[in-house]
């Protein structure tokens, strides 16, 4: 019973193995050239290397457009300075504050037993820090957009850098050190 040839022909077997020999290659060159989104940079030398770690940073808020939904993360400095009554209290946050800001298109949740939409397709990630010495011109903060190609699972920087905001947008909330987000009641 056991003293058959799994692959009868030596043409088959040949066959065979080009056709796994090609199939490992595909795959080893999709994992080569899966992007590392931790190289990009937008022109105004904001790198997302810059907010490494950011996926596991705590929530600030959540927002929503028409279009989107929103979720604000920040980390830790940032965070700590939200708790002690930053920008409420007249104090400015401290260097080194990271914010990001991740956006989806929502679609409605087929699972939920009442009306509710959820995240689907991610589209944006905007980041924001606070460097005095590095951005002096806008008040020490910089901006940067990534755009997200779902079909490529890659982004790219915005080809404004900032998806026509940044600084100039900011200004409107200089009282709030240049941020437009409140830390939510917990």
């Amino acid at each position: 019973m056991f003293n058959k040839t799994f692959l009868p022909s030596p043409g088959f077997r040949v066959v065979s193995a080009a056709a796994l020999g090609i199939a490992l290659a595909v795959l080893a060159a999709r994992a080569f050239s899966a992007q590392d989104k931790y190289t990009l940079r937008v022109p105004n030398g904001l790198a997302f290397s810059d907010f490494r770690g950011y996926e596991n940073w705590q929530v600030v808020a959540v927002s929503q457009t028409e279009d989107l939904l929103k979720v604000m993360v920040a980390n830790p400095t940032m965070i700590d300075a939200y708790r002690s009554g930053v920008p409420g209290n007249g104090k400015p946050f401290p260097e080194g504050s990271k914010i990001a800001k991740i956006e989806w298109k929502p679609k409605k949740s087929t699972e939920a037993p009442f009306s509710v939409r959820v995240p689907d397709t991610l589209q944006n990630v905007f980041f924001i820090e606070k460097n005095s010495k590095r951005f002096r011109d806008t008040k020490g903060w910089a901006y940067a957009a990534f755009d997200y190609d779902p079909g490529s699972d890659t982004f790219k920087p915005d080809a404004t850098g900032v998806v026509s905001c940044g600084f100039t947008c900011h200004t409107r909330v200089a009282a709030k050190d240049y941020i437009f987000t409140a830390y939510g009641k917990r």
